[in-house]
């Protein structure tokens, strides 16, 4: 049985920005937690950020950008968020080395937990190819980051 990392939006817990959770996986999920340990966890949440909040995106780059201080993470209020989403991947990892996972399903298009997708930096809707900076920290760690379309190829890579 292997532990695997959650995005607590995806488990049904209401931390998303808007307040609300992101519960579309929740068959796939279930087809995981039959054999598997879920952690559910929030970045944003554990960095101390409030639920609701304003939404954030990535501007000037893509989430390694963040870590090495190229791009920020600004609010659609305009207010700089980069320290708090750092400080909330950090906590992430720490939790997964703490923990011994080393898979994590992580929602899309977020600029913490994006894997193929974040939005644009525009507020406009749009998305791009890249990660967040949560799937950026847990990659460079090593840890193989899926999203929840991804569930089934999870379950055949912790078979194999």
């Amino acid at each position: 049985m292997a532990r695997v990392m959650v995005s607590a939006c995806l488990m049904g817990q209401p931390v998303r920005y808007d307040g609300r959770s992101k519960s579309g996986a929740a068959l796939a999920l279930a087809r995981l937690q039959a054999e598997h340990e879920l952690v559910p966890f929030c970045p944003e949440v554990a960095a101390g950020l409030p639920t609701p909040r304003p939404a954030a995106e990535i501007q000037g780059g893509l989430g390694d950008d963040v870590l090495i201080g190229k791009a920020r993470i600004v609010g659609d209020d305009q207010v700089d968020v980069t320290e708090a989403f750092v400080a909330g991947a950090q906590q992430a990892l720490a939790q997964c080395q703490a923990m011994g996972i080393r898979y994590a399903v992580l929602t899309e298009a977020s600029p913490s937990c994006g894997s193929q997708r974040i939005y644009d930096g525009t507020f406009q809707g749009q998305t791009r190819s890249g990660q967040g900076v949560t799937t950026a920290l847990l990659s460079q760690a090593g840890i193989q980051v899926f999203n929840p379309q991804q569930i089934d190829y999870l379950l055949s890579v912790l078979v194999a």
